[in-house]
């Protein structure tokens, strides 16, 4: 049974007709990189400084990190940051988010925002930015983040996921290959990275949990691809604002001396 931690005085349900909650998925385990949302960020785990920048979001009801891991869960709360235990079976983020909604019991038109726990300079304007699709538009079920390449080496890194999309601004495929392939070289080369940063509808939030794991979703190891296989569409948004995932301890290395500067 999951446990939600310092959610009392915050129970996500009244009379309002939508909330805008933000999860933040952290597993104890990485194969890449083993202990990476307790990494510590100048004193204090990144995990933490992901929450840190989520609550300065003025759009948001409420900030959680959803965990399968006590000890997450405890430095998470050391902090004074909101925490729901999750079940250790959850093959994704987005799974693992999915329980959390539903142990907060928020309604299915709330809109469920997804940041990883290994974001931790990514702006609280982002969240504004993502959200704003669903807002507009209730027809949209999903919406996420790209940005422009600048950096040369991460058009061709798989962990930069190449993103194209069609003319409406929905996305067509994600790929930690270099896509699209440019045949004609008088076009101008452009790449678009995404960034881990999602919403969603809770009634398609659920939905899309319990969809069945999709072949090129296993293929690539991308959860988005799991909704496109699956025929939901996913509204892009470019954002020009940056933010470094911490995949390997170079990265974090860049995110300390990055927040060396700032402080």
């Amino acid at each position: 049974m999951a446990i939600v931690r310092r959610a009392s005085s915050t129970k996500l349900m009244s009379n309002s007709p939508c909330k805008i909650v933000c999860f933040i998925p952290a597993r104890a385990e990485s194969t890449r990189f083993p202990g990476k949302p307790l990494a510590d960020i100048h004193g204090k785990p990144m995990i933490v400084r992901v929450i840190e920048k989520a609550l300065k979001s003025v759009v948001l009801n409420g900030v959680y990190v959803a965990t399968d891991s006590e000890e997450i869960l405890k430095s998470a709360e050391a902090f004074g940051c909101k925490a729901v235990l999750t079940s250790k079976d959850h093959k994704s983020g987005t799974d693992r988010i999915a329980q959390a909604a539903r142990d907060l019991g928020l309604h299915g038109d709330d809109i469920v925002v997804n940041v990883q726990g290994d974001q931790p300079l990514f702006e609280p304007q982002m969240i504004d930015e993502v959200i704003a699709p669903l807002v507009a538009d209730a027809s949209i079920p999903m919406s996420t983040l790209i940005y422009r390449i600048i950096r040369d080496e991460e058009i061709h890194h798989p962990n930069a996921v190449k993103t194209v999309v069609d003319t409406n601004g929905f996305a067509l495929y994600f790929s930690r290959a270099t896509i699209p392939f440019y045949r004609n070289s008088s076009i101008t080369q452009v790449y678009y990275k995404h960034h881990g940063i999602y919403a969603y509808r809770n009634n398609f939030l659920q939905v899309f949990a319990q969809l069945p794991l999709g072949f090129f979703e296993r293929s690539e190891g991308l959860e988005q691809l799991r909704a496109l296989e699956h025929g939901f569409r996913i509204k892009v948004v470019v954002t020009d604002k940056d933010s470094i995932e911490v995949d390997t301890p170079e990265d974090l290395e860049r995110v300390r001396e990055t927040y060396g500067k700032m402080i």
